[in-house]
Order: C-alpha cells, then sequence, then structure tokens
C-alpha cells in the first residue's frame, strides 16, 4: 500500500466515521463548546481541523502561535472527537508572497496570479516547499502524541486552482524533470517529434513549458507537462508525508483528491499507491450528462479503483448547495442521505462534509454545511442527525470493499491527449463513452470496477475499453491477452491511436488494437454539431463516424445512411478464446443499451440485485458477510429481493425489502 509500513498498518477504527471539515479560527472561542455540544448530538466523530490555518498558526515567518490549536485539540478530545489534523499548508499566507513574491504561479500567457483567493503558489516553488516543511515539522512535533489526532491531512485538493504553473521556477523543474525522462536531449527530440516546424532542441536551457505560442504548442510538449505538472504536486504531498512518517509514523497520512469529472489535472492512478489512506471530495455538478446521482457513483466507482479497492474516505461534499456554479441547487429531503450511503456502498469507511459550520464571511459563505446558518430549526440539522444515527448502524461494514464482473481501462494519460488541440474533432471528449457504458450498467444494477492501464485484468468477464487514445504497446498487449485468455473486451472509437508520445501508430486505425479487433480503419468521418447518421438496427449515432474495413472481424451493424452507408458501425472478432467488439461511431443510449445487453448475456454478467428502475444496488463484501445497499431515486416505494436484517431499522428481511420512495436500505445479508 506504502513504503512506510508503520503508517499504513495503523487503520482507522472500524466504523464508518462522520463528520467534516472544522474551522474553528473562523468563530469565537465561545462558540467552540457549542459546536462540541452539537457534533455530540448529530454523531460526529472525526473532523479535519487547520486546512485553511497557516496565516493564524505562523503569522510571521519563523513565529508559531499553537495555543488556540492546543485548546481546540483538548475540547475535541474532551467531547470524544477525532481529529484529521492538517498540515496547514494549501494556502500560503500574505507574508509569504509579500517577502517572495516569486512563489506567485504565472499563466501560460505571463500573466501573475495574486493573493487573495487560495492556492496562490507555485508548486515547484522551493521556497513554499522549504517554509511549508518547517511547519509541518513543528506541528508534528507538537501533536503527534496528542490523543485526539487520528490522521495527518496534507494541504488541501491539491491542484485544485494551481495545477499549471508557467513561471521560470517552474520551467526550470520542468527541465529537470524532462531530463530524468529522457536522458538525452536526441530522445527528447525523437519523442517529441521535433523535426517538425523546426522544433529541434540543442540545449535544455531551450525548454520551456507550453507557454502561449502563435499556434498549437508541441502535443507532446503539452502532454508532458501535464504529466510533470501531476509529478510535481504528488511531490508536494509525498515531502510532507516522509517528513509525517519520520516524525509522527503511527499515524496515516492523507490527503483530498477531487475525483470528479470536472477535474483532470492529477493522474490519481500513480497517486492512490503512494498514500497511507485514499480520500475523495464529491460534489454534485448539475451541468453535466449523466443524471448527478449516476456520476456520483461513477467518481466513487472510480475513487476505489485509485484506492486500489481498499476501503477509502470521503473526505468532503456538501449537504446541500454548493457555492461555485451558475445556479447553486439545494439538495431535496433524503438526497444528503442516498449521496452519503452511495459513496459508503461503493467503498467509503467514512462520510465527511465541507464543512461544520456554514461561514458568516468570505468566498464560501453560502456553502451548504452541517450547521446552517439557519440553526438546528432547519431541514438540513434534522437530516444531519438522522444521518449520523444511520452511519452509527452501519459500523459493522467498515473494511468491506466491492468486487464487480465488470472492469474500465481508465488513464488520465488518454483524457490529456484525446482533449489537447489539433485533434479531428473537439467534439469527442474522454469521458463521454466512459459515461454513456457505465450509465448503461448503473441502469441495469451491474457493478464496475476502474482500473489503470497496468491494472490486473484476471478475474473480470468483461472489460470496457472507452476512448482510450492514448495507449502504448504493453496495455494494447495485457487487453489482447485478457481477451485470448477468454475475456470480452469492447473498445471504442478514437482507441489506441498514439503511442505514449502521442506519436501515431502506423498501418491503420486503430493502430494499437488494430489486429485484437479484427479491422482497419482507413479515415475518420467526424460529423459536424447537429448531424446524424442512422445505423441499420434503427439507432443513431452522431460526433463521429469512420470508413472502417473487416479484416477477420464480422459487422453486427452498419450505417444505414449518410456518406458511410454500407460500412460496418459495430463488429465482433474471435481472439483467441474470447471476443473483441469494436464501436466505430457515437451511438446513442438505445444502442449502447442493446450492446451492453448483449454483452451481459454473453459474458453471464448478473445484476447486483433484481431492482426496479431508479433503485441503485451496489454490495460490499467480507470475510465477515455481505451488506447489500438500496438506494430509492425514484418517486415510487421499491420491494427488492433479499433476506437478513436490515441495519437501518433494524428489522429481519426474508424474501423482500421495501425501499421507500426517496429511502434507503442496507441489508445485511443472511449468509447462503
Amino acid at each position: 500500500m506504502t513504503a512506510h509500513d508503520s503508517a499504513a498498518d495503523a487503520p482507522l477504527p472500524r466504523r464508518i466515521s462522520f463528520g467534516g471539515d472544522y474551522n474553528p479560527e473562523q468563530w469565537p472561542e465561545e462558540v467552540w463548546h457549542e459546536d462540541v455540544r452539537l457534533m455530540q448530538q448529530a454523531g460526529v466523530d472525526l473532523v479535519s481541523v487547520g486546512v485553511f490555518s497557516w496565516a493564524w498558526l505562523e503569522p510571521e515567518e519563523g513565529r508559531y502561535e499553537f495555543g488556540w490549536l492546543d485548546r481546540v485539540l483538548d475540547l475535541l478530545h474532551e467531547g470524544g472527537i477525532g481529529v484529521d489534523l492538517a498540515t496547514a499548508t494549501a494556502s500560503p499566507p500574505p507574508w509569504l508572497s509579500t517577502r517572495y513574491p516569486e512563489t506567485l504561479p504565472q499563466t501560460a500567457d505571463g500573466a501573475r496570479m495574486w493573493p487573495g483567493g487560495r492556492q496562490a503558489f507555485c508548486p515547484s516553488s522551493p521556497v513554499v516547499r522549504e517554509r511549508g516543511l518547517a511547519l509541518v515539522e513543528q506541528l508534528a512535533k507538537r501533536y503527534s502524541s496528542h490523543p485526539a489526532v487520528r490522521l495527518w491531512h496534507v494541504s488541501n485538493e491539491l491542484g485544485c486552482h494551481n495545477a499549471h504553473c508557467y513561471c521560470d521556477v517552474s520551467a526550470a523543474a520542468f527541465r529537470g524533470w524532462l531530463e530524468r525522462r529522457y536522458g538525452s536531449l536526441d530522445a527528447l527530440n525523437d519523442a517529441w517529434g521535433t523535426a517538425f516546424w523546426s522544433q529541434r532542441y540543442t540545449a535544455w536551457e531551450q525548454i520551456l513549458p507550453p507557454r502561449l505560442a502563435p499556434t498549437f504548442p508541441n502535443p507532446t510538449q503539452q502532454l508532458d507537462f501535464r504529466r510533470f505538472s501531476s509529478d510535481q504536486l504528488l511531490e508536494n504531498y509525498l515531502a510532507e508525508q516522509e517528513l509525517l512518517h519520520e516524525l509522527s509514523p503511527a499515524i496515516p497520512v492523507t490527503t483530498n483528491l477531487m475525483v470528479m469529472q470536472q477535474t483532470k489535472d492529477m493522474d490519481y492512478f500513480s497517486w492512490g499507491p503512494r498514500m497511507d489512506v485514499v480520500s475523495n471530495d464529491h460534489y454534485l455538478t448539475r451541468f453535466g450528462t449523466l443524471p448527478v446521482h449516476v456520476e456520483l457513483a461513477f467518481s466513487a466507482d472510480l475513487t476505489r479503483g485509485v484506492a486500489g479497492a481498499r476501503p477509502w474516505l470521503l473526505m468532503e461534499h456538501s449537504t446541500s448547495a454548493v457555492n461555485w456554479q451558475p445556479v447553486n441547487v439545494a439538495k431535496l429531503p433524503g438526497e444528503m442521505t442516498r449521496n452519503s450511503l452511495s459513496h459508503v456502498a461503493r467503498g467509503a469507511d467514512g462520510v465527511l462534509f465541507f464543512q461544520w459550520r456554514q461561514s458568516r464571511a468570505g468566498a464560501e459563505k453560502f456553502h451548504s454545511a452541517l450547521v446552517p446558518h439557519g440553526g438546528e430549526d432547519t431541514k438540513v440539522w434534522r437530516e444531519v442527525v438522522e444521518l449520523g444515527a444511520t452511519l452509527d448502524r452501519l459500523d459493522e461494514v467498515a473494511g468491506s470493499t466491492v468486487r464487480s464482473d465488470v472492469a474500465f481501462l481508465l488513464d488520465w494519460n488518454a483524457w490529456w491527449g484525446v482533449e489537447l488541440d489539433s485533434r479531428p474533432s473537439s467534439l469527442v471528449t474522454y469521458l463521454d463513452r466512459a459515461h454513456a457504458f457505465y450509465a448503461a450498467l448503473w441502469e441495469r444494477g451491474t457493478g464496475v470496477d476502474f482500473l489503470p492501464p497496468d491494472g490486473d485484468l484476471s478475474g473480470y468477464r468483461l472489460l470496457v475499453v472507452p476512448t482510450l487514445y492514448l495507449c502504448d504497446t504493453a496495455t494494447a498487449d495485457r487487453v489482447r491477452a485478457y481477451a485470448e485468455a477468454g475475456g470480452t473486451v469492447v473498445v471504442t472509437y478514437f482507441s489506441g491511436i498514439v503511442d505514449e508520445h502521442d506519436a501515431v501508430h502506423l498501418g491503420g486505425y486503430p493502430g494499437a488494437f488494430r489486429d485484437l479487433l479484427g479491422i482497419s480503419v482507413e479515415e475518420f468521418f467526424p460529423l459536424l454539431p447537429g448531424e446524424s447518421v442512422q445505423l441499420d438496427d434503427g439507432t443513431t449515432a452522431d460526433t463521429w463516424t469512420e470508413l472502417l474495413h473487416l479484416r477477420g472481424a464480422e459487422a453486427l451493424v452498419r450505417y444505414a445512411d449518410g456518406p458511410l452507408a454500407g460500412v460496418p458501425a459495430l463488429t465482433r472478432a474471435q481472439a483467441g478464446s474470447g471476443t473483441a467488439y469494436y464501436v466505430a461511431t457515437r451511438t446513442d443510449a438505445q444502442g449502447v443499451g442493446a450492446l451492453v445487453d448483449r454483452l451481459l448475456a454473453e459474458t453471464g454478467v448478473v445484476p447486483v440485485a433484481q431492482v426496479p428502475a431508479g433503485v441503485e444496488a451496489v454490495r460490499r463484501t467480507s470475510e465477515d458477510g455481505s451488506w447489500l445497499f438500496l438506494l430509492n431515486h425514484s418517486a415510487s416505494e421499491a420491494s427488492v429481493p433479499a433476506a437478513g436484517t436490515e441495519l437501518v431499522t433494524g428489522r429481519s428481511v426474508e424474501g423482500t425489502v421495501t425501499v421507500p420512495a426517496g429511502g434507503v436500505a442496507v441489508v445485511r445479508e443472511a449468509r447462503g
């Protein structure tokens, strides 16, 4: 799990933790005692403290003030509340950028980003690293033996606002990263294809980040800069983690990731194995293509994949509305509980929120919290208390996890690559097909695991490879070996096109998967916005079509009209003992659903439970037993076959369990 065994082997207590981000420095000290009383009333047992308190802990360079934090931690401990203690390095104080202006980040066009918000620092800055570690050292020495501290919380949402910095400090760090990656300028020039547009480099000092250029910057330069930026942020986390492991070896270390549909700047599959505990923040986003509860499930399953199937911690979500969307929609009654239990169902061993008490001032004062501006006589507070009681009844689930028969291969590098400029169609986006196939499986009650390109494919009956534009030969070989050993794989369009350097696999598309799929694509025929074509199975497609030739595969569906009428749009090929499907166009929901039905029937994958439309079913398992989570997102009561004990109500279940409209049920299943 991590190189640091003592912290990694010190798990959180076997319970489903409940709490949130606590910011006592925003409030008069007399409010703190009221906070603890309310936390006890709600059943809160874990709070993050000090996330944005650097300016309070170190009001000027080298002078530390810990008295207020001493009192807060003592008070929480007396109240029986554990602490996820932040290193407070999430946002430097104003004195740091005033004294060291070179620490401020720059955009690609050279504009300086200034203090006044948060994360106003260059991730490559040695000054920020030095001053941050000095603070971490003081905190670790002072609080490593404090009985309230259960976790260390490094920074906060690393890369949320400053993932890419283009300043001279970052440029020097980027060059160092490139030297370690390539070893020589000849290797870099070859990988970047610098023979094009007279870009050949003859000295390392000539290389810059992909700053604003007259036209498209070199795509491999852009790709490597994204890799570098993700690695730089991970290094910042690891520097603090290493120091905490040294000074506080018994306490695990985490940081809150942001596995959500709008966050693509960090390659979290490279982060997860390095963390003692994987934590995630998730907020409902109303501007996506998926229903919000389906996108939440996608994110939670992906977080479990980042965690390597280990239980993880939901560090932040919202009790109701957020503050940063164009329209911030309040959650309906019961929605907060369903959101929370969907995360738990998919592997979270804790449910925390931003934040404990809704702020009176600042940019997030309209962001919901466990304690709203209206206090205790509110819908939100009543639901918070109810949720705390519900989570207490689910403690036995902690430590279990989820295992599915269907796997998705997902890669942040492919995400970055497919959405760079100078591509055949800007309408092709990375998550689109992943979301479409996931939604179809969700609707059919089928569980999904997410794997990185080098993940273990054994044991899965079905493998979905959506829009894996960037694919090296090792990944292609693993997918082929999986199919030849008897697996069923479905690959969607614009996959296998380039290698890890964004260089095209020659010989015909989709290069890396061409032989496996038994096809060859001669030319892409992307469609304009609003254009669509009919398929001969009665469905429609848009965005993307291909001039495809069969090279051993059979055509299952063909274009019925348009410039490619009669050309295959969906193919199937034998691959050793297995089967490989290729989807050459952006089929509509009906087309995706029909294919998914066929795949499930062929592979023998069955639903987690027989549920009516709108009911989410997930099963967590361990050596001790299994637990069936049922979340009813519909407006009608639902009956689901089950047997055992329903933990939320404590009732015995014999044959079926009834889940109220908008309600939840968790059944400890009878063995056998």
